[in-house]
């Protein structure tokens, strides 16, 4: 990779809010390196087309191996953006699940992104510079009956972002944490939430997703919210009884609660 252009990591890049964040950061002219646990040829064919290199990873994020064969792909290139996007959502009753299952939720969501993020914080801010995005969701002001494990990934990951931010805010490192509601991605089918009334009700476009996240990162903003029905919701989660936001919670994801009235 030429070394002349800025370099940006994106990881869940290969469709949803990941791929639109890659999209954005290639027209921005950054050459890309991508990593998702999905195929990746499709997305990038299309990136390519930006006149941008593209270097792609298709490994498992929840492992350091995973992330380690990711960042290798950067050659010892300064990394000017981070946008450290993948995340797996999990439906059912808590001990209706595999924990096998659970732990993939738990290790990519956090033990993989807390991985990346110490091992590309620590080169930003020894090159006194960088910008980070980090994907966390309104989901982490929620107890989330039917996705208790995502909901709870998502709160450490909220509080993290902006934990480290403020470690971070003296290096010329700045992180930013994009909190996105319901969106239209693969998400609630490989979460094993189609028949849910939270998959089947109404959901933002990834694209606009993402480019709240890409301005918010560019701007330096600590953290944005996408939407203006999820600022709503997630200023009333602060003033409502933990035990309603998880029975309001269980209305929508629980299991076959899309062919409900209630």
């Amino acid at each position: 990779m030429p070394a002349h252009r800025p370099l940006a990591l994106v990881t869940g890049a290969s469709s949803g809010i990941g791929f639109e964040l890659a999209k954005l950061a290639a027209q921005d002219g950054h050459d890309l390196v991508v990593a998702a646990d999905t195929p990746l040829e499709e997305a990038v064919r299309e990136l390519e087309g930006f006149g941008t290199q593209v270097f792609a990873a298709h490994v498992d994020l929840s492992t350091q191996e995973g992330v380690e064969h990711f960042l290798s792909l950067a050659t010892d290139r300064r990394v000017d953006a981070l946008f450290a996007n993948a995340g797996h959502g999990l439906g059912q009753a808590f001990l209706d699940q595999a924990f096998d299952e659970i732990m993939h939720v738990v290790n990519t969501n956090i033990s993989g992104t807390l991985y990346l993020l110490h091992r590309v914080g620590r080169g930003m801010r020894e090159q006194e510079g960088g910008r980070i995005l980090v994907t966390g969701s309104i989901a982490g002001y929620q107890p989330g009956s039917y996705q208790a494990v995502y909901n709870a990934s998502k709160a450490f990951v909220d509080s993290f972002a902006l934990a480290l931010r403020d470690e971070l805010k003296e290096t010329g490192v700045t992180v930013s944490c994009l909190m996105p509601g319901v969106t239209d991605t693969d998400f609630f089918e490989r979460a094993g939430l189609l028949d849910t009334k939270m998959a089947n009700g109404k959901k933002m476009d990834p694209a606009i997703v993402a480019k709240v996240g890409y301005d918010a990162m560019m701007d330096g903003e600590a953290d944005v919210i996408a939407g203006w029905k999820n600022k709503i919701e997630a200023a009333l989660a602060n003033i409502t009884p933990g035990e309603h936001l998880a029975a309001q919670h269980g209305k929508v994801a629980r299991p076959g609660s899309a062919n409900t009235r209630h």
